[in-house]
């Protein structure tokens, strides 16, 4: 098996709403906004290969929306997703499946881009297309509050081509799928079982970041907190357990963190490292 990392770019969101009900006086501190309240995170996706398939997990945010939509995100770097896999040393055309972790615009919206004569196109249109069957139904038919986060630019042309993934599903050896329902109605965390010492979870939305480790630090974009507060103590109780790396999609700093617990509720990260670096030692 070979993993590799792919930053498919960096966007701008507010802070306050990436740390929920925690003050600004003590998040500001672990990372600092700029004027307009506004953080830098990153969109981390992530490459396995697998013996004859290549996977993708998410997307980015791409390239097709509108002038007036990337100014409040303020994009950088690659963001087609098929440049941050070429700066990554992977040929894009060799990718045969694509998993979605859930299907907000900055995880699926590299899945569509716009080519250089304006039209729509297919990233991968050869690549066979993934998402947790509950996910995709709440994601077409989204409640008030979630559906900006769900573009039916983004949804519409992957109605065709989606194959969905079932609780407990085996379709995909040495992976496992986690699913999670507090940050959006069945989000998936892909466990990469890479060998007998080594398993990597891709947190996608549940932790986005490093500064997310302690409980109460959950997004104010999270649909069901409490349950969000829930499956995070559940999932970094396993995480310890079971020597589970973290792998951060949002952290504009950090790929991989360590944890471990001091006292009854208390998670702490333990050591940082790449993803790259993690595989070696």
């Amino acid at each position: 098996m070979i993993l590799k990392s792919v930053l498919a770019g960096t966007f701008k969101l507010d802070g306050g709403a990436m740390f929920g009900v925690v003050p600004k006086k003590i998040w500001s501190k672990l990372l600092p906004p700029d004027e307009n309240n506004l953080c830098s995170w990153a969109m981390r996706c992530l490459y396995i290969e697998n013996g004859d398939r290549k996977i993708l997990i998410d997307t980015g945010l791409g390239n097709k929306q509108s002038d007036r939509f990337f100014s409040y995100y303020e994009p950088k770097g690659d963001i087609l997703i098929q440049d941050a896999l070429k700066t990554a040393g992977i040929d894009p055309d060799s990718i045969t499946d694509i998993l979605f972790t859930h299907l907000h615009f900055d995880h699926v919206g590299g899945a569509l881009f716009k080519n250089e004569s304006g039209d729509i196109k297919f990233a991968f249109p050869n690549a066979r297309h993934f998402v947790h069957k509950e996910h995709w139904n709440n994601a077409i038919t989204p409640n008030a509050r979630e559906k900006a986060s769900f573009l039916k630019e983004n949804l519409e042309p992957l109605a065709d081509r989606i194959i969905f993934l079932e609780d407990n599903d085996s379709s995909f050896e040495q992976l496992e799928f986690v699913k999670v329902n507090g940050h959006t109605i069945g989000m998936i965390l892909p466990l990469i079982h890479f060998s007998a010492e080594k398993k990597i979870l891709y947190c996608a939305d549940l932790f986005p970041a490093v500064h997310h480790i302690p409980l109460p630090y959950i997004m104010a974009y999270d649909m069901q907190p409490l349950i969000t507060l829930k499956e995070k103590e559940t999932i970094l109780t396993r995480a310890i357990n079971e020597d589970i790396a973290l792998f951060f999609e949002h952290d504009y700093l950090n790929e991989i963190a360590i944890v471990g617990k001091a006292g009854d509720d208390k998670y702490f990260v333990k050591s940082c490292t790449t993803l790259e670096d993690y595989l070696k030692n």
